[in-house]
């Protein structure tokens, strides 16, 4: 059991993910009053910053595998929040658009992530909160790519 408390405390794997599903669940408890995961939350706010991209565009600037979009973005299409429709200019090439409702959930869910931000910071500290963001940032650009064979 010795070797298995070893790697718990030195996992970078499971840490981040312990820490993502142990605040993921603070946001998405946030979120509920407008029908909303943070991951979906992720998606639309992406897409109100450029509101018509590719499925794989889309895939790399969330840092989710394309498959996973592809399969997160279904519940969105079903409620109107985003449309998926072959691109003009190739039809194999699948684009994703935000609707006027998927923008009015994101303007609807930015206040109460605001709200958690401010809890979480307000015990976490800001300083460290902000630390912790530019640290996450400096991973997404290392170039250790994951996805690489």
């Amino acid at each position: 059991m010795e070797g298995t408390r070893d790697l718990a405390e030195t996992c970078n794997n499971l840490a981040l993910r312990r820490a993502a599903r142990y605040l993921g669940a603070a946001y998405d408890k946030a979120l509920a009053p407008v029908g909303l995961r943070s991951t979906q939350f992720s998606v639309l706010r992406e897409l109100t910053l450029v509101p018509t991209m590719t499925i794989t565009g889309l895939a790399e600037r969330i840092a989710m595998d394309r498959t996973t979009l592809a399969a997160a973005l279904k519940p969105l299409v079903r409620e109107g929040l985003v449309t998926v429709e072959p691109s003009p200019a190739d039809r194999r090439v699948r684009v994703v658009s935000v609707t006027p409702e998927g923008r009015s959930r994101v303007e609807a869910g930015r206040a109460l992530l605001e709200t958690t931000d401010s809890r979480f910071e307000a015990v976490y500290g800001a300083g460290d909160a902000a630390r912790l963001r530019a640290s996450l940032g400096r991973v997404l650009a290392s170039g250790f790519h994951p996805r690489a064979e």
